[in-house]
């Protein structure tokens, strides 16, 4: 498998397809996880569906040559005084929390199409044309064995502060980058 051989396509509006897609590739990339109260499938479907709604959505869902998908990402914008921000143990710097942001909320890939890239191009194809001067999402510091915060800082993103979205969730390193390195 290469990543030529995946196909990209992009959503701007939150439909119930592409919220059923999404679900159903969460269970699969999530599925050791499911059992923990914040990554069960009915939170996220409840946090996909507020995201879903929140101003810039755009999500980019990943096809395998044979049309499954395989692969999601997706990000909204947020707002100078979001509580994306208010929440982090620290204040963020101005250069973030001065004008919108794009935060990427989610990116997921099936464990067969793990290792080839993938996520950077998807994750790029989220980025592509967004009018955001800067990008900020959050990651577990222990997923992958921290395998997964290193490679977000090897695609230019710095640790902001740390932050627990909710009582269930695990805290989480909050990183930033401007939008186009």
């Amino acid at each position: 498998m290469n990543t030529a051989q995946v196909s990209l396509h992009r959503h701007t509006t939150y439909t119930p397809q592409v919220r059923d897609v999404i679900g159903q590739l969460y269970a699969e990339v999530r599925a050791d996880l499911l059992n923990h109260p914040n990554y069960r499938l009915e939170v996220f479907l409840e946090r996909l569906d507020r995201h879903g709604t929140e101003p810039g959505w755009t999500a980019v869902l990943a096809h395998a040559p044979d049309g499954a998908p395989v692969g999601y990402a997706y990000a909204n914008s947020i707002a100078p005084g979001d509580r994306w921000w208010k929440r982090l143990n620290i204040p963020a710097p101005r250069t973030f929390t001065n004008r919108d942001a794009l935060a990427v909320k989610e990116i997921g890939l099936i464990p067969a199409w793990r290792g080839i890239g993938l996520s950077r191009q998807i994750h790029d194809a989220l980025l592509a044309g967004r009018a955001e001067p800067h990008t900020t999402l959050m990651v577990n510091p222990a997923a992958g064995d921290g395998k997964v915060m290193r490679l977000y800082q090897g695609w230019g993103y710095k640790e902001i502060g740390v932050v627990q979205p909710s009582p269930e969730s695990p805290w989480l390193v909050c990183m930033g980058r401007l939008l186009y390195v």
